[in-house]
């Protein structure tokens, strides 16, 4: 056949294409693969979506009223004063912490300082405590009875100056690593250029560095600005009467059972996550290449004036972050605050406390195991689909789509989502609602959009040539998976692990509607020791999450280096190879 093909003129390629056009058996099975989990992403994120914006349209009783839930928020003034003070408090914190972290990743990556791995890894510290934790420090230094109260000059730390306080200290890490990104790479031809004509060190700043990280630091305003209005956490125990949207869908559903009401203002809620998102997607679209294949390495210049400048914002950074962590540990372990302040460990006596106890500790480890190892299988295969299975085109952009849904819902709106559709009798999923099952489903889903374009764009950097040599050898996509796509996204593969397990540790508002009295989680029992007055226990278990956070960090770091130094070693071949 290959020879009557050739002698009419037929290319041979085209013959080979025509070969690997027929779709084999595991292709089909893998198809089938990608439609069920299509399927999940319909059950875990599309219809509980829309079951909320259906309810948001109806009253107590399922009748459809139209915008009279919107209406009855709208006039209602202490309500729709909340929508105000969300952009208020995201607008400033959102300033706040850009200029901060656009400081901190320039003095790292700019400067010739020393002991920037020192400074990076207490700068990010932050993303490994609960969002509560920040709050609970902040009343030991700044409330009533604060050590630090008079540095106030008279004003209260509860409200909006407390908000936007711990608002930018657990943002920050996420800024900090989006703009160190985009000040890692330079070309050093473009500062000599700027040298060599004569322009000063700030016009250089102005005219090169910003413009090459302007679509960054538009990046991190957007991130920090969707964090900060969606936050439950930092609100809830600092905010004092200073209402916000969040807070406001939390008493609607727990505090007057209000549930249409709750799915109003989880609506208005959504709006401006999902703008938000919007904007951000147009601008990396309009991101070009700042770093071309011709580009120059450029290393940083000693520059003693600007070195000791940036390594004193570094320290002032530094000190803030320990003192923030440091303050909850030793309100952790005091006695009785302020009059007793010997050291003990009764406030880790969670089992004598009102909120959950241990058992909501070994909870969340459990729950937090399960959404990492779950989460990674069913995120990194399904990535490997889209990216990597041929045809079924309808399907994957459909997937995709689905996959990146989930990033401009709040987790307080998708957990309030799931309330309404899993709860309801005619749902043949409604058996799952209370237990530990909706509660790893909810967390997956809730951060599923930055796993599944890791995993992406992991699997954009291998060949696609691998699969097609597969299949002319005729060798199952499963083995080519196994043994080859795998391996070498592992790194990428782990970090998804690591990142699911530590948000699933420290999450507040994904779950804070879907616990039941047997799967308590151990932030949500930092909430209601919080609500119930024990604020030194409620202290101590955040403690107990950021410390597991460390643990599972280290632990990540040993099993990464065990793992890739057995699956990477290719990669040491070939760089020894290219230098050779």
């Amino acid at each position: 056949m290959n020879i009557s093909l050739v002698a009419k003129g037929q290319p041979e390629q085209m013959h080979r294409h025509h070969l690997l056009s027929r779709r084999s058996p595991d292709e089909w099975a893998l198809g089938g693969i990608l439609l069920i989990g299509i399927a999940a992403l319909t059950v875990a994120v599309v219809a509980p979506l829309y079951t909320l914006l259906s309810k948001s349209v109806q009253d107590h009783d399922g009748n459809f009223v139209g915008l009279d839930n919107f209406a009855t928020y709208v006039s209602t003034p202490s309500l729709v004063s909340s929508i105000s003070h969300s952009l208020t408090v995201a607008l400033l914190s959102t300033l706040i912490v850009t200029t901060l972290a656009f400081c901190a990743a320039y003095a790292i990556t700019r400067t010739r300082l020393p002991g920037k791995g020192l400074f990076r890894t207490i700068l990010v510290l932050p993303i490994l405590a609960p969002s509560l934790l920040p709050a609970i420090s902040l009343v030991y230094l700044f409330g009533n009875q604060g050590i630090l109260k008079e540095m106030l000059m008279g004003e209260s730390i509860y409200g909006p100056i407390g908000i936007v306080i711990g608002s930018c200290f657990w943002t920050f890490p996420h800024a900090l690593m989006i703009l160190l990104t985009a000040l890692a790479n330079s070309d050093a031809r473009l500062y000599e250029s700027a040298k060599v004509l004569g322009a000063s060190p700030f016009r250089t700043f102005l005219t090169v560095t910003l413009p090459s990280v302007k679509y960054g630091l538009i990046s991190t305003a957007f991130v920090v600005f969707t964090l900060v209005i969606t936050d439950f956490g930092v609100p809830k125990v600092i905010g004092g009467q200073f209402n916000v949207l969040a807070t406001d869908i939390y008493k609607q559903v727990i505090g007057q059972q209000n549930f249409e009401m709750g799915a109003a203002v989880s609506v208005i809620l959504l709006l401006p996550a999902l703008l938000t998102f919007i904007a951000d997607r147009w601008v990396q679209r309009r991101q070009s290449a700042m770093l071309t294949s011709k580009a120059v390495p450029w290393t940083p210049e000693k520059r003693p004036l600007a070195d000791n400048l940036f390594t004193g914002i570094l320290l002032l950074l530094s000190i803030i972050i320990l003192g923030m962590i440091g303050m909850a540990i030793y309100a952790s372990l005091v006695t009785f605050w302020p009059y007793n302040l010997n050291l003990t460990f009764k406030n880790y006596q969670f089992d004598l406390m009102d909120g959950g106890g241990w058992e909501a500790y070994w909870n969340s480890i459990r729950m937090a195991t399960y959404t990492a190892l779950f989460g990674t299988f069913f995120i990194f295969f399904n990535a490997y689909l889209v990216e990597k299975l041929k045809g079924f085109g309808i399907a994957k952009f459909l997937f995709h789509l689905m996959a990146i849904l989930p990033l401009a819902v709040p987790g307080l709106v998708l957990g309030l989502a799931y309330i309404f559709y899993f709860n309801s009798p005619s749902n043949p999923l409604n058996g799952i609602y209370g237990t530990m099952v909706i509660l790893v489903i909810c967390t997956i889903s809730h951060f599923y959009t930055v796993c599944h374009l890791t995993a992406v764009t992991a699997l954009k950097q291998i060949d696609p040539e691998f699969e097609s040599v597969s299949a002319s050898l005729k060798v199952p996509q499963f083995v080519t998976f196994w043994r080859v796509s795998l391996p070498v996204c592992l790194p990428a593969v782990l970090e998804i692990g690591i990142y699911l397990f530590v948000n699933a540790m420290t999450t507040v508002s994904a779950v804070i509607f879907l616990y039941s009295y047997n799967t308590m989680l151990a932030s949500v029992a930092v909430l209601n020791m919080d609500d119930a007055g024990d604020i030194a226990p409620a202290a101590a278990m955040a403690v107990m999450i950021m410390l597991t956070c460390v643990v599972a960090k280290l632990v990540h770091w040993v099993i990464s280096t065990i793992l890739l130094q057995k699956t990477q070693r290719w990669r040491t071949r070939v760089t020894e190879g290219a230098t050779s």
